[in-house]
């Protein structure tokens, strides 16, 4: 693609009372990376151009509601639509502006799987949490649009949808993180990951974005895909779920999200 290339080690770091900002910037349009540092690790993404934006996922703690909209403010930033993919909790930020999901994300958030994830944040997290749910006011089908004068292409799947942006090569998706463990609903979802990983590599983006790290690149999602061929090695070779499990520890010593590896422990073997 043309235009300037992003290293996803370039940025200007704006630190907040709690959270952190990672401000990019190609040709003209900035990408404001929030690392909130809260109990999920959620990351939301402001993609900002001559003062106009799109901001992609909510922060769903109050405390980080109050400071990234503070952050917004304080930047001059207005802000036209919110893409709402894979985390719908948080309606306390920025009530009024235009809410954008397709159909399935709106079930996801409303209904489904993501509606479960919410209730149980609720249950863990209590009053810190905003568990309101936005009403979706605009429906997206796959293809592009364009909102804040930024064109991104909507690519939806089973649960919600990933996003391109083309302005600044990158692609948002739910999760990647090099360098911890993944939810991997055995052998089969572990090759549509891949599957998914390589069209990236294919595509050359500079930056992949997840609503879960900081912003990674592409050496970062071969390390995936390597651990994900591993993944589904380690299994084929491991007796039991105990196996497979210490298995997996011992060659990612150093890898974080022990949560989702239990996860990824129970549907590799379910009788486990």
């Amino acid at each position: 693609m043309k235009g300037t290339t992003m290293q996803k080690n370039d940025f200007t770091t704006v630190d907040l009372g709690k959270g952190q900002v990672r401000v990019y910037e190609r040709d003209g349009v900035r990408l404001h990376a929030y690392q909130t540092r809260d109990l999920i690790d959620d990351e939301v993404f402001v993609i900002e151009k001559g003062g106009k934006a799109i901001v992609i996922e909510y922060p769903p703690f109050f405390d980080n509601i109050e400071e990234l909209t503070q952050y917004l403010a304080d930047a001059g930033i207005e802000v036209e639509g919110i893409l709402a993919a894979y985390h719908m909790a948080g309606a306390s930020f920025l009530p009024g502006i235009p809410v954008y999901a397709t159909a399935s994300a709106d079930v996801y958030g409303h209904e489904g799987g993501g509606k479960a994830l919410i209730d149980n944040f609720t249950a863990a997290f209590g009053d810190a949490f905003d568990n309101s749910i936005p009403a979706v006011t605009n429906v997206l089908e796959a293809g592009p649009v364009k909102i804040a004068g930024i064109t991104v292409n909507i690519m939806p799947n089973d649960e919600a949808f990933d996003i391109e942006i083309p302005a600044l090569n990158a692609v948002y998706t739910h999760m990647l993180g090099h360098d911890c463990h993944s939810i991997v609903a055995g052998a089969g979802h572990a090759d549509a990951i891949i599957a998914q990983l390589k069209g990236y590599l294919s595509d050359g983006f500079d930056l992949v974005l997840t609503s879960h790290y900081t912003p990674e690149d592409l050496k970062d999602v071969q390390t995936k895909i390597d651990y994900l061929e591993n993944l589904k090695a380690i299994a084929a070779q491991s007796e039991d779920a105990s196996a497979f499990k210490a298995a997996v520890e011992k060659a990612y010593p150093e890898y974080a999200g022990q949560n989702y590896l239990d996860m990824t422990t129970g549907f590799f073997f379910p009788e486990g």
